[in-house]
């Protein structure tokens, strides 16, 4: 059966979390804000290859283009939980690690809901309690992600909870590939479907009508530009063209030679001729793709959360009570996550931006061989939903913090100082 004024309601989760239903589900469709036939750009990979491939859709083999892969979905509602608890309408436990010494070019603060592999990555491993100066691996802290695993789950509930919603892998721990290790309990992608690939052409026109012949361009040394080969830098005692060579080697002027480097081009001035071509690669542009829809899937499974145990003060067995207290928290902060994720919009990139063409109704995955129900969840629901099986959760003992601050430790600060410094180093050189 179908009713599509239901409303997602604690109840309804706590009995689904409880019960034996698989999973909530959420399938909507989009169309490219420019309507039908608009053309939307997917991500690019190395090669500047988009991922295509072929999917079995309803019996048949159909031609699909990846626009939003599992791993930026869940980069997506992380940041979407992170809006919310800045603007304080939910509470999360934070770790935060904050770049704020002299040296830097600007403050960097990176929080668990931002750093690629969560409570676990190694910019937290690197870093030291702010109170206490104590090292993170040797900290209370450090000690839970040791011990933590399906079994024992409790501690991270109590740091890093989203880290038991989008997975975790403590690889870089005391032990390695032995460390702590959390399958995704939610997943979600966006797809392109009946995907037909295009052309992009590039060009410009110059307002001021250099030409290519008006050079060579020769480079200063303070890294700027001169026409004058007295004022070059020398290279082999000859003045050196502006521009490197792949390896970053300066190149000296051979009036004899019909050089690439020294254009007026590698300093952003003159035209390029109209076309289809990478000049570089002498490979087609990519051109995005036309399709027929975009499908957005995302799933929160039940099962998986039934996988994990909750323990208080390390006591075993855990109570099958105060388990499904946080097994309902992770279902309802999933649903959270996804809602806030959906309401943001489907702008995912330049010239990739959706607009969903029906509402979004989430499916309860509980009895095979019946209808599934459908039901609203709206943002604002969404996190009045998780206020609420947090409060429940806390009641019951469970433990929750708040925000955990962090600084870099010397040698962490210093990395970062230095990989900053080869980048202001490595801009400076590029070729124009």
């Amino acid at each position: 059966m179908s009713d599509k004024d239901n409303s997602l309601t604690l109840d309804v989760v706590k009995k689904a979390v409880a019960g034996r239903a698989a999973a909530f589900r959420c399938v909507t469709e989009y169309q490219p804000v420019g309507g039908p036939g608009d053309k939307v750009f997917p991500p690019t990979y190395q090669g500047g290859r988009y991922a295509e491939e072929t999917r079995t859709i309803n019996g048949e083999s159909i031609k699909c283009v990846l626009l939003d892969s599992v791993q930026s979905q869940a980069n997506r509602m992380e940041l979407a939980l992170l809006e919310a608890v800045r603007a304080n309408r939910i509470q999360l436990p934070l770790m935060a690690v904050s770049f704020d010494q002299e040296g830097l070019g600007k403050t960097i603060t990176v929080t668990s809901l931002e750093a690629p592999h969560r409570v676990a990555d190694a910019i937290f491993r690197d870093s030291l309690l702010k109170l206490t100066r104590e090292e993170l691996p040797k900290s209370r802290i450090g000690k839970i992600l040791e011990k933590a695993d399906a079994r024992n789950a409790a501690g991270l509930f109590q740091i890093c909870p989203t880290a038991l919603l989008f997975g975790l892998w403590d690889s870089t721990g005391p032990r390695g590939g032995l460390g702590a290790k959390f399958q995704r309990a939610i997943v979600s992608e966006i797809v392109g479907i009946n995907a037909v690939a295009g052309v992009r052409p590039s060009s410009r026109l110059d307002p001021l009508g250099i030409q290519k012949r008006s050079g060579p361009v020769f480079r200063t040394a303070d890294n700027s530009w001169t026409l004058n080969p007295e004022e070059a830098v020398k290279v082999n005692g000859k003045p050196a063209l502006y521009g490197r060579t792949k390896k970053g080697e300066l190149v000296p002027y051979d009036p004899q030679k019909d050089q690439e480097l020294g254009n007026p081009s590698k300093i952003n001035h003159g035209n390029i001729p109209p076309s289809l071509d990478n000049p570089d690669t002498r490979q087609p542009y990519p051109g995005g793709f036309t399709i027929s829809k975009a499908t957005q899937i995302t799933v929160l499974s039940l099962a998986a959360l039934r996988r994990l145990r909750f323990p208080l003060d390390g006591a075993a067995p855990s109570d099958p009570e105060v388990d499904n207290k946080a097994r309902t928290v992770l279902a309802a902060l999933g649903l959270c996550a996804a809602a806030l994720n959906r309401e943001e919009g489907g702008d995912l990139r330049s010239r990739c931006q959706l607009f969903p063409v029906q509402s979004f109704l989430w499916e309860l995955l509980d009895t095979p061989g019946q209808s599934h129900i459908e039901y609203r969840l709206d943002g604002t629901a969404a996190e009045q939903l998780f206020n609420d099986a947090l409060s429940e959760a806390r009641k019951a003992g469970l433990p929750w913090d708040g925000k955990i601050e962090l600084v870099p430790t010397d040698k962490l600060f210093q990395l970062v100082k230095r990989s900053q410094d080869l980048v202001k180093e490595q801009t400076v050189g590029e070729d124009e």
